[in-house]
């Protein structure tokens, strides 16, 4: 499943080349046909993502609502981007100075946007992982079931697979952001981390379903889970309301570093302190960015014994019993 990172890729995509064009939509598939038909030839005006929810606003309080699922992913092609930078500045993030009615005040507070066009048309495909291809012509065929098409002059999205893609109103999106827990990139700030630290703090439930519950902190799957709790050496059957206070507020500012790596790099990198070399490696070998996601069976990167795999909440759970522990036990 696409984790928050590449919800808010996919959001920035939007912002750097939809956000202030007019948009043919349509729906090759069909299934989307009138909801496609609502949004041809009205111009988009915001692109947001929280946790694992984009939010497209168009003219006259039209909202695209998407959700991927375990299977959905977008292609965009055309003068599209993959590389993710720091802004000098910040302010809103695109091309464009149009202003929507509605999504702006959800547009991250980090200032992180994609760079100029490549140049030849490509196509890419933003799911869990990231895959990019040169095109021969554009705009090209759909592929695949595509549920909805959003074309410019210059850009495609295509979507297939989603869990969720409706036609919303602000109110019916505010139920929906109200629903979710904080997102580092969209709620910057003490309240934010107050927010968490009291919704884990008040369960027995065990860290380990904690920080997949979206209504907790919003944008963790199955990789970010395994390796923020590595990372803390934090035993996921720990309940939420015996983790300190301290430790909780390392762990979400821990997210909020591995967040924004994530949405700058396109990769959910999750080790630290790697050489040039060693970077380079992890960037081309996914076995290599993780200490325990995928790897059971293999020694503890830190530690006594082997990376095991568990069942929780219907999820594999990745960790190392010999490296992670309940605070009371050694803290």
């Amino acid at each position: 499943m696409p984790e928050g990172h590449s919800i808010h890729r996919i959001a920035i995509q939007f912002r750097h080349n939809f956000v202030g064009h007019r948009i043919a939509a349509s729906s090759p598939q069909g299934r989307f046909a009138e909801g496609a038909a609502q949004l041809d030839g009205r111009t988009m005006l915001a692109a947001s993502a929280v946790g694992k929810h984009l939010f497209l606003e168009f003219e006259d309080d039209r909202i695209l609502h998407v959700h991927l699922g375990l299977y959905g992913a977008w292609d965009f092609a055309g003068e599209i981007s993959t590389d993710a930078t720091v802004a000098s500045s910040g302010g809103r993030m695109g091309q464009t100075n149009q202003k929507g009615t509605f999504l702006d005040q959800y547009e991250e507070a980090t200032p992180l946007d994609f760079g100029g066009s490549i140049g030849a048309p490509r196509r890419l495909r933003m799911a869990e992982q990231e895959k990019e291809e040169v095109l021969d012509s554009f705009p090209p065929d759909p592929v695949g079931a595509v549920r909805v098409r959003l074309l410019t002059e210059t850009a495609v999205a295509d979507l297939r697979g989603p869990t969720a893609c409706e036609l919303l109103d602000p109110q019916q999106v505010r139920v929906i952001i109200g629903k979710l827990g904080p997102d580092p990139l969209v709620h910057a700030g003490p309240e934010a981390e107050e927010r968490f630290v009291r919704a884990v703090r008040k369960t027995a439930k065990p860290i380990g379903l904690l920080l997949m519950d979206q209504s907790v902190v919003s944008g963790i799957g199955n990789v970010y889970r395994a390796e923020l709790l590595f990372r803390a050496r934090l035993d996921p059957y720990t309940p939420g309301k015996e983790i300190p206070e301290d430790v909780l507020r390392e762990l979400w500012r821990d997210w909020a570093r591995l967040l924004e790596l994530g949405v700058r790099t396109g990769q959910m990198m999750t080790k630290d302190g790697l050489s040039d070399d060693e970077w380079a490696r992890a960037m081309a070998d996914q076995q290599e960015r993780h200490y325990v996601y995928k790897r059971h069976g293999l020694p503890s990167p830190r530690g006594d014994g082997n990376v095991v795999i568990e069942e929780m909440g219907g999820r594999n759970l990745y960790w190392a019993p010999g490296w992670q522990i309940r605070p009371e036990a050694g803290r």
